[in-house]
């Protein structure tokens, strides 16, 4: 019996410091997002609250308290146990974009719960679920309907693991490969709980998947960042535009020394929104990156002068991009679109409200794009669409207009603001 209670406290203390340091972990580091962090730290937090729990149950084991106490001990020990067990649908439903509150998979999980903390309840006052024997030195014993009280959540790992292969292709591979190496194991050891007595493993193993999962994930997400730093600098001023443009102003000076003032004010305000853009992680108002598009399109209009009109339908400005999003595609629809040879350039900015979120669609009428040769070719749009889909959950395409020339659209998806 000694040497059970040795496994057990070594298994308990394992997972103590191992939730420990994941939520540690989770409180510093820098890269990952706003919404990762918190569901971490509370799916660490309640692991690392169920292993002080069972400390105190084994503690509670070796003094003569009443039998209510180590049960009541062992009841808190589980009821936290189940929560990050049933967390990561959670977690699943938020890489896939989905909502808690219509989601079927979600509601059903949630009731599965429910019915485990009901049967667990019970176990206060009845043993035919589980039972403390004080003539077995107080360890607890299977009563004879002990499988009920685990069937809800297994069924939760296998609705998860279920819910995760049937949204495989929503997932990138490396955090669909991360669910599974998370939930795999957690299954089959819920399921083998129900006829073996492991519990002491489920800590333990439930720490260790979940750990996978959240080392995964940040790398992921490390991965994604980087992208994200390298693409906006990709996306960064051009040497050329800034030479051509310090140019235009010199000869305005002389010819039109009012609209030479006005192209420095436009030029000034493109360099600040650039310089703002470089330095923000997160999504900002639409409103800043339209300003900051009007800017650059002003200082090229006084360059191209009658040969680049611009037109702007956006009535529409109460939602956030990432940064860098519609000026970029403009600048790339001016350089690879604009051909001088074949009449003026039109380029057209429009923005909707939809019943899903914001549209932003982008028009010209330029040479257009070969779509066998875009993803080789155009780096930083292929940079812009990552970045839509990993800040916002939003997409954008890219198709030829009939007319002739190009239209991007961007889908944002509704956002609390």
């Amino acid at each position: 019996m000694n040497g059970l209670m040795d496994f057990y406290n070594f298994i308990t203390g394992a997972a103590l410091i191992l939730s420990a340091l994941g939520a540690w972990f989770t409180a510093v580091m820098p890269t990952i997002d706003r919404w990762s962090k918190r569901f971490f730290m509370i799916f660490f937090i309640a692991i690392l609250t169920s292993c002080l729990f069972a400390l105190i149950e084994i503690t509670l084991y070796s003094y003569p308290v009443p039998i209510a106490l180590i049960n009541f001990t062992l009841f808190l020990e589980t009821l936290l146990l189940s929560i990050p067990l049933s967390m990561p649908i959670v977690y699943l439903l938020h890489c896939c974009g989905e909502k808690l509150r219509s989601s079927r998979l979600f509601h059903i999980v949630l009731g599965l719960w429910a019915v485990f903390s009901v049967l667990l309840a019970s176990t206060l006052f009845s043993g035919v679920f589980y039972y403390v024997a004080p003539e077995n030195e107080n360890l607890y014993l299977r009563g004879p309907y002990f499988p009920l009280v685990v069937l809800p959540m297994a069924a939760i790992m296998l609705l998860s693991l279920a819910g995760t292969i049937k949204r495989r292709k929503r997932l990138s591979r490396k955090v669909y490969f991360s669910f599974l190496t998370a939930l795999l194991p957690m299954t089959a050891t819920m399921f083998i709980h129900m006829f073996v007595d492991i519990y002491p493993l489920i800590t333990i193993f439930t720490v260790l998947s979940m750990l996978s999962l959240y080392g995964l994930i940040l790398s992921d997400q490390l991965e994604q960042y980087m992208n994200q730093r390298n693409s906006i600098m990709v996306l960064e001023m051009r040497p050329h535009f800034i030479y051509n443009t310090m140019t235009s102003i010199y000869c305005l000076c002389g010819q039109n020394p009012q609209l030479a003032r006005q192209v420095i004010m436009d030029f000034t305000t493109y360099l600040r929104k650039n310089f703002n853009a470089i330095a923000s992680a997160v999504p900002i108002p639409f409103t800043s990156e339209l300003e900051h598009t009007r800017a650059y399109l002003a200082v090229e209009q006084a360059q191209y002068e009658d040969s680049l009109f611009v037109e702007y339908d956006t009535p529409h400005t109460c939602f956030r991009v990432p940064p860098l999003t519609l000026q970029p595609i403009v600048e790339n629809a001016v350089k690879h679109g604009r051909d001088p040879y074949a009449g003026p350039f039109r380029i057209s900015i429009r923005t909707r409200k939809t019943d899903s979120g914001s549209e932003i669609i982008v028009e010209d009428n330029g040479r257009g794009f070969d779509p066998d040769n875009y993803r080789k070719a155009h780096t930083a749009l292929a940079n812009i669409r990552q970045r839509i889909k990993m800040m916002c959950k939003g997409e954008m395409t890219i198709t030829p207009r009939k007319e002739g020339g190009t239209m991007v659209k961007i889908t944002i998806l509704r956002q609390d603001l």
